[in-house]
């Protein structure tokens, strides 16, 4: 058994060659591939031994090649393309963020038996597309990401039950209780310090206006066929239950486990295996509590927004993506205030380049037209 990681200097992907290493000994590092982090791609070399590594910045690649072993082969771009097209892995994870992922994504797919998706972006953009795959293509992608494995899970098992209504969970966020309109002088800093999560500054952010949430109702739709309608979101602070599934016969599933990503990349690589995961369990006991309250408006009014969108468009859905990664990095910036964010959101959502996206192509074209446009406009709040 081999893997493939794309993105393994991130935290998905640092995660997960510990877990191989510590649980997973017969899986075999085939690729690695990393953006930027020259310096953790030199150390998860030595430390792993790929056959193989991709760092995408070219001006890093000659300190590359001083560090790493000799029998650790670097590839360039259009190596790496003939790469995914020539040979095929068990397994692949795929935890690198923005949409120019999709440049490999229907390749990767191809090249794998087993996807373990982190990608919100390629979900997002290119979910609609899902249906045009052949069922053993859509049957490769396992989401990994705590909310989607934790249904993935459920329904892979009860795939006769017909789902109601399904019920993703939020922490709510740092600002929890607190009105949106007063949290306009909040800093960077005070807006990434997630109660539960450890997590990048993008998803933190995410979390604390709850866009994360409304992109995981798009994934949602996309990776298991549930209408709109028949997804909301449910603040849970305590975030031991991931997700609640209302069926047809009035029964509810609440689907809980650990606050860590080690189970679902775990379950991931245990598909051809029966290891025993340890230290993992949930203490049930007498202090704990599990409470849950609808989303305020006044709290998240990106939700709202998110609500009234037209889905059935999935420009829309792209818009509304790259509006809140826009307005999330012009705070972390500090060019705008905590609560323009919504504003630039709102802005760009309702924009419409009349474009249609047939193919991934279609989509990494409008992502550029769409971005121009942005830039053109200058979505500033001061």
């Amino acid at each position: 058994m081999n893997i493939n990681i794309y993105g393994s200097t991130g935290i998905i992907g640092t995660k997960t060659l510990k877990i191989i290493s510590q649980y997973f000994p017969k899986i075999k590092i085939n690729l690695l591939c990393a953006n930027n982090n020259v310096s953790k791609l030199v150390k998860q070399s030595l430390l792993y031994s790929p056959k193989f590594i991709y760092l995408n910045n070219s001006k890093k690649i000659p300190t590359l090649k001083k560090k790493i072993n000799p029998n650790t082969k670097i590839l360039d771009y259009n190596e790496l393309t003939s790469y995914l097209k020539e040979t095929k892995s068990d397994y692949s994870v795929l935890a690198i963020s923005g949409y120019k992922s999709l440049n490999y994504f229907e390749l990767i797919l191809k090249n794998t038996s087993s996807l373990g998706l982190v990608n919100k972006e390629a979900i997002v953009s290119a979910g609609h597309l899902f249906k045009q795959y052949s069922k053993n293509m859509r049957k490769k992608i396992f989401p990994l990401d705590s909310e989607h494995f934790s249904i993935f899970h459920y329904l892979k098992k009860n795939n006769n039950l017909k789902v109601n209504k399904l019920f993703l969970t939020a922490s709510g966020g740092p600002f929890l209780g607190k009105k949106y309109s007063s949290l306009k002088n909040v800093s960077f800093k005070q807006a990434i310090k997630h109660p539960k999560w450890k997590m990048g500054y993008k998803n933190s952010i995410d979390s604390a206006t709850l866009s994360n949430k409304c992109l995981e109702l798009i994934e949602a739709n996309y990776l298991f066929d549930i209408p709109f309608d028949k997804l909301d979101v449910i603040i849970h602070p305590e975030s031991k239950i991931h997700s609640i599934l209302e069926f047809n016969n009035y029964i509810y599933n609440m689907i809980a486990f650990h606050n860590d990503m080690m189970i679902p990349i775990y379950h991931f690589l245990n598909q051809n295996y029966d290891y025993q995961l340890n230290n993992s369990k949930i203490s049930f006991n007498n202090n704990d509590q599990y409470t849950f309250q609808n989303v305020k408006i006044d709290e998240f009014p990106i939700y709202k927004l998110f609500r009234q969108i037209d889905k059935s468009d999935p420009s829309n859905l792209i818009n509304f993506n790259v509006a809140n990664e826009y307005a999330v990095n012009l705070f972390k910036k500090k060019s705008i205030k905590y609560t323009d964010i919504y504003k630039i959101v709102a802005k760009i959502s309702s924009l419409n380049l009349n474009y249609k996206l047939k193919n991934i192509k279609d989509i990494i074209i409008y992502h550029k037209l769409l971005e121009r446009k942005i830039d053109e406009n200058r979505f500033y709040f001061n």
